[in-house]
């Protein structure tokens, strides 16, 4: 956005701030009841997928990249598990 960075023409990258929007589309859905325990766990696991794939992108070191995206992909497994939740209340 402010930098001409590689990691915004990476289609992870759209892909993974896509999620995120649509998860805070989701949140509007979410019964009362269980707004205060799950939303801010989904708000944080979406941004960690971005920010893991920012910053596992800006790495020189192939080691230290794959263990972000290995991060981002752990936080897309935890929505997983989230959106699981919702759904069966």
């Amino acid at each position: 956005m402010f930098l001409n960075l590689n990691h915004y023409k990476l289609d992870v990258y759209q892909s993974a701030r896509e999620l995120r929007i649509e998860c805070y589309k989701i949140l509007s859905k979410i019964p009362d009841h269980e707004k205060f325990n799950i939303i801010d766990q989904i708000r944080r696991a979406s941004t960690s997928v971005v920010l893991n794939i920012t910053e596992g992108c800006s790495r020189k070191s192939e080691l230290e990249r794959k263990r972000y995206f290995e991060i981002a992909r752990g936080s897309v497994i935890e929505l997983d598990s989230c959106f699981d939740i919702v759904y069966r209340m």
